[in-house]
């Protein structure tokens, strides 16, 4: 057996890492300033070639973006200036802000804490204005480390038993993750952020690339030694997590021999390192190791039963065309934040509507087979929404409607549930990720727990978007998990809480 079969692994983190009114203020840690990692991965020896700094303005309106996606077998291939189309307005830094210890960096997509652990790392063959080769992004720079040069896409479509999104994909955005940057903060829960931050990330990637015209696809099944490998990490710091197939030719790229260690120089993140070994060996536990144990991995995704509706229904009503915003895609990136304080107004029914419509029309995703499945099941508690009492629902996805489970003023709870903090007590709605771990980890094993992370991020980071096109506000959270379940139970029983997204009116304009 496998370790990524011995289920064991996945379910003692998850039980380990979970938040509770007793493990917050029972936890000695505290945020050492002075050893604050670094915000970027630094190649001192490697000098950057400059990416062009232009946003190219394509027209597509983002709630069109976030929605919808490019036929996969469509021809395509980016240019330089699309490459950085897509680099910028998911890991770019759009915006700076100084403070009394120096200054702060934000990028494209939301993260917690602000540490972006997620580095992109490009592998592609000849594109237009950009050699073949493998590349790192460097965001303070702009800019993109040359690691390897050549086309070194077979290594990749060997890695991924021949995935044929990647077999045909002119270029493949590999993500990556690091322990500590995020960690210093996070601990032992970091590795759930790795799914929430890379996902959230992925959100803006997938509809930049919509929006460019360019076939993309989430690829979670891979060997990761040889993924590590081509991309010369220390898989005791930085691990990858995730890879995005973008465009397509026909032709097959030609295979690789032995992949030769780098051993590039990086400057230290930080004076010393803090170790959470669990995230290691969750991270061990989920890796697959041969292409067999991939082709294995790849497949359907699991059948669960959502009960029929027991309580009053609500269905949805979405903004039409017509009444939609059209702002495109690139402004709605650039002026997102993480809302800092919410205004207690009310949003309407329709915006909410437009939300969970156009975030959850599916993930192109080698885990979400057949095209349109999902992991996660989406909770909702209504503070004030036009048209709907307030209470606990639930998101029935293929009617299109809500169920109310019960109705109240829950303002309190939500706040209590959300790390007793404002944020979710004063939003519009919040919008909860729960999924039944049991059938994901019988079919996938401990990698589902990655999967059911990274869409739940994916997701999130479409509520955000789709929040902020309707000129709102959004913001991700932690949570007290088993909490969280009971609040929703009987309905919610046996699933466990992944992610959080609180929307509503921001009272001021803050970045984040």
């Amino acid at each position: 057996m496998t370790d990524n079969r011995n289920l064991d692994a996945a379910q003692k983190y998850h039980e380990a890492t979970k938040h509770s009114y007793l493990s917050i203020r029972t936890n000695p840690h505290f945020m050492d300033w002075s050893n604050q990692p670094l915000p970027f991965k630094i190649y001192p020896t490697l000098e950057p070639l400059r990416l062009p700094n232009e946003v190219r303005q394509t027209g597509v309106v983002a709630l069109s973006a976030i929605a919808e996606s490019v036929p996969a077998q469509t021809n395509a291939a980016p240019d330089l200036e699309a490459v950085a189309q897509l680099l910028y307005l998911s890991a770019g830094i759009t915006r700076k802000r100084k403070y009394s210890g120096g200054e702060l960096y934000f990028r494209a997509a939301a993260c917690t804490g602000a540490l972006y652990e997620v580095e992109l790392y490009l592998v592609c063959g000849e594109l237009a204005n950009l050699q073949a080769g493998v590349y790192h992004f460097a965001p303070a720079e702009f800019g993109l480390h040359k690691l390897r040069s050549g086309d070194y896409r077979g290594a990749l479509v060997a890695a991924t038993a021949g995935e044929a999104a990647i077999t045909h994909a002119t270029l493949s955005i590999i993500c990556t993750c690091t322990y500590w940057r995020n960690a210093w903060k996070y601990q032992a829960r970091t590795y759930r952020h790795f799914g929430w931050d890379n996902g959230t990330l992925l959100a803006n990637l997938l509809a930049v690339a919509t929006a460019l015209g360019l076939p993309a696809r989430v690829v979670c099944g891979f060997v990761d030694a040889q993924v590590n490998r081509l991309l010369d990490v220390d898989p005791q710091r930085e691990v990858a997590f995730s890879i995005v197939a973008l465009g397509h030719k026909t032709a097959v790229p030609p295979p690789n021999s032995e992949i030769s260690p780098l051993r590039f120089e990086t400057v230290p993140l930080s004076q010393r390192e803090v170790d959470y070994p669990l995230m290691r060996e969750m991270q061990a536990a989920s890796s697959l190791d041969s292409a067999e144990e991939v082709a294995e991995w790849r497949g359907r995704t699991p059948a669960v039963d959502f009960p029929a509706p027991a309580g009053a229904i609500f269905p949805l009503t979405p903004l039409s065309d017509g009444e939609m915003p059209r702002d495109p895609i690139e402004q709605v990136i650039q002026r997102r934040g993480s809302t800092r304080k919410f205004a207690r107004n009310a949003i309407t029914l329709a915006q909410l509507s437009t939300m969970l419509d156009r975030a959850t029309r599916g993930v192109p995703a080698d885990f979400l087979e057949p095209p349109g499945e999902q992991l996660n099941d989406l909770y909702l508690i209504v503070h004030a929404v036009e048209e709907l009492a307030p209470g606990a629902y639930v998101f029935h996805r293929c009617r299109g409607a809500l169920e109310c489970l019960k109705q109240g003023d829950f303002r309190a709870d939500a706040g209590y549930l959300g790390l007793q903090q404002e944020l979710p007590a004063d939003a519009a709605v919040d919008i909860f990720f729960l999924a039944d771990l049991r059938p994901i980890l019988q079919r996938f094993g401990n990698r589902g727990y990655r999967a059911a992370q990274l869409e739940a991020g994916i997701l999130g980071g479409k509520m955000y978007l789709a929040a902020y096109a309707q000129r709102l506000g959004a913001t991700g959270l932690t949570f007290f998990d088993d909490d969280v379940t009971r609040f929703f139970s009987p309905h919610a029983e046996g699933k466990s809480a992944i992610f959080l997204v609180a929307v509503g009116h921001s009272a001021k304009h803050k970045a984040g």
